[in-house]
């Protein structure tokens, strides 16, 4: 019994109430021994104070928030007959990269047949690495001689940032 007492106090002691100008205050901690009693109110035994000591714990964390695409982007175009459309668009992060030439973008998909005829008719150009919080040389470009189909047509593509190595 005298062991669980003396884990007793010391988890008591590590509550902490309060820290102004580096000065930890913590609970008064326990001087005496302690009487333990049941429900009736009869006296179950004594637990004897063998130590009494208090702790200051300090505790240092890094946080490290990751590289993330933070926008999404929507391409609208209207490609009459067999007109080639370049459709510029921006890409932007939750923060400028820490590193250059270090990360880099990839698309699901970068060469795309819009209208499921077999021909490749819709390209997808970026920078090669990530160096800005917002990147605006990426491309879409659709050539029209290689649809073969009237319609709208409707393709998701995923981005996801990878690193150099």
């Amino acid at each position: 019994m005298k062991g669980i007492l003396m884990i007793f106090f010391l988890l008591f002691s590590l509550e902490i109430r309060g820290i102004e100008n580096n000065k930890v205050e913590t609970g008064e901690l326990p001087k005496e021994d302690m009487v333990e009693y049941d429900e009736d109110g009869k006296v179950l035994g004594i637990r004897t104070l063998e130590k009494n000591t208090s702790l200051y714990l300090e505790s240092k964390v890094n946080i490290y928030v990751p590289l993330e695409i933070i926008s999404d982007v929507d391409i609208e175009a209207l490609v009459i007959d067999e007109s080639q459309v370049r459709i510029p668009f921006e890409i932007e992060l939750n923060r400028k990269p820490e590193r250059e030439n270090y990360f880099k973008l990839k698309y699901s998909e970068n060469e795309i047949d819009i209208d499921k005829d077999g021909k490749i008719d819709t390209y997808i150009y970026s920078t090669p690495f990530l160096n800005k919080k917002i990147e605006k040389d990426n491309i879409v470009y659709i050539d029209g001689r290689n649809i073969s189909r009237e319609g709208e047509f409707e393709k998701i593509v995923y981005m996801t940032i990878e690193v150099k190595e």
